[in-house]
């Protein structure tokens, strides 16, 4: 990963749990202040997948630019290591351009190894992971994933026992050191961190938690409406193995559920809206670790463009 540089300018950050009405309020944001927007988003990243990651449409993303959105093929790896660099790359553009960043997204990890730093990752034991993926393959992940709730339950908590990548990650970890992927983290915190970000405004959206809910079923049955079946019937015609990581992300194991006849249509929207909903929690418990974002509702928009306005307007040097 590349250094990150020392002097680091301006960015606006707006972010919340997946549904709650980010991307409307982000275009309107970006309008208002001139901004260009960065994803922050491991989903997003992926070209193909568009409809389960509830990617801005082509129209929205032709009013303001767009970065870190459909860089790399479903079959590729994308951690927060590279995001800090792509990010951190595209943060520079825009102010090259004049413009201000505005970061918005829902993946937690990403923004606060932005934000606080991460250690650059240890080189791979390959006698450890071919064992640990024979083993995933023979015994199944929910026997490794209890295995990482016994020596490290932080990240038996974060990971989904379908993410096989950072499930056999952090087995890795510990069974190569002997501490656990969570104490690492921690002990590490900081020390690759910018030495001062400047001025960056966070935002975090929150509302009444059973309108996000309502939400967040509204738009699984859109999903299911506007062709989520046909996106990844199309994935899986392109050669993807459904078990790759990215396929193996909440809504695209579900469809692949029906699609196996595993599940019914009912069963797969049923189980896509629960997972959905827990993931919305699990977001919910990164961004309130992270103690510089000012939580606003995201019903009442006034308030936070009167926010930004206020903190924009004491910038030095921006146009």
């Amino acid at each position: 990963m590349s250094a990150i540089p020392q002097s680091m300018p301006p960015v606006l950050v707006l972010v919340g749990p997946t549904a709650i009405g980010k991307t409307a309020l982000s275009l309107e944001i970006a309008e208002r202040f001139d901004c260009e927007i960065v994803s922050v988003d491991s989903m997003q990243v992926y070209r193909y997948m568009d409809i389960g990651t509830a990617k801005a449409g082509i129209a929205e993303r032709s009013r303001v630019p767009h970065h870190l959105i459909d860089i790399i093929d479903p079959d590729e790896r994308y951690d927060a290591a590279r995001f800090v660099s792509d990010a951190t790359a595209a943060i520079f553009a825009i102010h090259r351009r004049n413009k201000l960043p505005l970061l918005t997204g829902g993946t937690g990890l990403y923004l606060k190894a932005l934000v606080d730093g991460i250690f650059e990752c240890m080189p791979v034991d390959h006698r450890i992971r071919a064992r640990l993926q024979e083993r995933l393959a023979t015994e199944g992940a929910a026997q490794l994933h209890r295995e990482l709730t016994a020596c490290d339950p932080p990240s038996a908590a974060r990971i989904h026992v379908n993410d096989s990548q950072r499930l056999l990650r952090a087995l890795e970890i510990y069974q190569c050191t002997g501490i656990s992927w969570s104490s690492h983290l921690q002990e590490h915190r900081g020390r690759s961190a910018p030495a001062a970000w400047g001025d960056m405004l966070q935002i975090g959206l929150t509302c009444d938690r059973q309108t996000l809910y309502d939400r967040i079923n509204a738009r699984c049955r859109r999903m299911i409406a506007d062709g989520l079946e046909q996106e990844v019937r199309g994935l899986l015609a392109r050669g993807y193995r459904k078990e790759l990581p990215s396929l193996q992300s909440i809504g695209y194991r579900h469809i692949i559920n029906y699609i196996d006849k595993t599940w019914t249509l009912a069963q797969t929207l049923m189980y896509l809206s629960r997972d959905t909903r827990r993931y919305a929690k699990r977001q919910y418990t990164w961004f309130n670790g992270m103690r510089q974002l000012e939580w606003h509702t995201v019903a009442a928009s006034t308030p936070i463009i009167e926010r930004i306005a206020s903190w924009r307007d004491q910038l030095p040097c921006m146009p």
